[in-house]
């Protein structure tokens, strides 16, 4: 039989075992990329000398090369650094990178650099007047940011920043590339005991297509809910201090 459409159905359980790997890669990578995303916009727009241009450089680089590329120079780089390391001070680090660390390194990497775009996008968007009015009701920088810059700026950075989750998910697939089994590793590895690669792969099209639905669906309802919060609250916040 040129092509078994019962394989493809039967080996979508198999493959989702290792959904757990994949969604573990997705999240942790997003958080930590949003967390040096928002350091680097800092750095950019307050301007700090020297961190400025160390964070142009980041971000020119991670963006103009590609993922797969740097996943390969931290999973063979992490190695020689570890021996230099162990040459010169005498320790006994891993000489070999751990794979689920190394992915998860280069995933935020690579979308720190997006996700910081992002963010100083989304808070140049915000009114400057908002955080005037912020501080003369009383307002310390921390609360202003807390309380007003930062909810108006995810209002305009929620969509950039789904779609950037929904293509993490889809980079994942790259990371066995670095000995990582998650959902593309385990559907090459269930299709190596029969041969029927192109099953494998269908129902793994299947499966990341139905979570790209799922994802894009919760996304679009909290964007909604977002934009329905703003909607009954007064957008401007300078001008409700006015009045």
């Amino acid at each position: 039989m040129i092509f078994d459409i019962s394989k493809v159905f039967s080996r979508i359980p198999a493959i989702l075992r290792y959904l757990p790997v994949t969604m573990e890669l997705v999240i942790v990578s997003t958080v930590f990329s949003l967390i040096l995303g928002f350091l680097i916009a800092v750095i950019k727009i307050r301007r700090i000398p020297v961190l400025r241009q160390l964070a142009a450089f980041y971000v020119s680089f991670s963006r103009g090369t590609p993922a797969i590329v740097q996943l390969y120079l931290f999973f063979y780089g992490f190695p020689l650094i570890f021996s230099l390391i162990n040459r010169h001070y005498g320790t006994s680090l891993p000489t070999v990178a751990p794979s689920m660390l190394t992915a998860l390194v280069a995933f935020t990497f690579s979308e720190a650099s997006y996700s910081s775009e992002t963010i100083r996008a989304a808070l140049g968007s915000v009114d400057r007047g908002q955080m005037e009015a912020a501080l003369s009701i009383g307002m310390t920088q921390r609360q202003a940011y807390l309380r007003i810059i930062l909810p108006e700026a995810l209002v305009f950075a929620l969509p950039p920043f789904g779609n950037a989750f929904i293509g993490q998910i889809k980079n994942t697939s790259l990371a066995f590339t670095c000995a990582v089994v998650e959902m593309t590793a385990g559907a090459k590895l269930l299709a190596s005991h029969d041969y029927r690669f192109f099953e494998s792969y269908v129902s793994l099209a299947i499966i990341y297509w139905i979570l790209i639905i799922i994802t894009s669906h919760l996304l679009s309802l909290a964007e909604k809910k977002l934009k329905r919060d703003e909607r009954i609250v007064p957008h401007d916040f300078a001008d409700r201090q006015a009045a």
